[in-house]
């Protein structure tokens, strides 16, 4: 398996997105810009109300769109139908951001859950034959070993990673217990979830769960959201490649 486009060009967070531009984040227009500069591309999927996997970030649409609650008691017809509040974009599907990359540069696409147990599989199952017949590099993540697991049932072939961090934020990892937080944490799921790669939150880094992952295992290290030098600094250390955002990687240092 050929991972080297994991880790070939930085990746951009949610697309090259600049809301001050009008480029918001998981659109059409910031996953174009990327391509433009030649980045490679990390966006999130959600599953609506009638089993369509969209391109969106949060659960529900309030924070950037003029609609109001949870995606996945919405219909394609009903998310798609409410407006950003500053852009003409329309939330994508799977299918349309597959054909507006179209194989031009790398792509990650996280698979977003709330860790509700028993986990709720059907928008694995969505991504993955979303994905079949798709020619271009790419890979899916999840925060969710559960969910990571199942794409390695799924679609073994398919380059699967885990997301992770210090699994402390009660706003996300309220439902789990201490032990389940501490095992997300140091990777202690890998010999279920066996991921190809890892991608850490920079904030956390370094961790002895990447680090033994890099060092023993060779399984490329990604960390995210980088959004200073200092935080390059972090990752130069302790990754392969980063995830960024609200700067040019490309540019020279001041």
């Amino acid at each position: 398996m050929d991972l080297g486009f994991l880790v070939r060009r930085p990746v951009a967070h949610r697309g090259y997105h600049d809301i001050k531009a009008g480029r918001v984040e998981n659109t059409l227009t910031a996953v174009r810009a990327a391509v433009a500069r030649d980045f490679a591309i990390e966006v999130d999927v959600q599953l609506t109300g009638d089993g369509e996997a969209v391109v969106f970030h949060d659960f529900t649409l309030d924070r950037l769109t003029t609609g109001q609650g949870r995606l996945d008691r919405k219909t394609l017809a009903e998310i798609q139908g409410a407006p950003f509040r500053v852009s003409d974009d329309r939330v994508p599907t799977l299918a349309e951001l597959l054909e507006t990359v179209a194989g031009r540069v790398g792509l990650i696409i996280e698979i977003k859950s709330d860790f509700t147990r028993p986990a709720d599989l059907r928008l694995v199952r969505r991504t993955v034959a979303g994905l079949k017949g798709y020619r271009g590099p790419v890979a899916v993540k999840s925060f969710d070993p559960d969910m990571v697991a199942e794409v390695g049932r799924l679609a073994p072939d398919l380059p699967r990673g885990i997301v992770a961090d210090d699994a402390r934020d009660p706003d996300h990892y309220g439902r789990l217990g201490a032990a389940a937080r501490f095992s997300l944490r140091h990777l202690l799921h890998m010999p279920r979830t066996k991921p190809h790669f890892i991608s850490y939150g920079v904030k956390y880094l370094p961790a002895p769960g990447p680090a033994f992952a890099r060092k023993v295992m060779g399984k490329p290290v990604i960390t995210w959201t980088v959004r200073t030098e200092a935080d390059r600094a972090v990752a130069s250390a302790y990754a392969d490649q980063i995830v960024f955002e609200g700067f040019d990687p490309d540019a020279k240092p001041h």
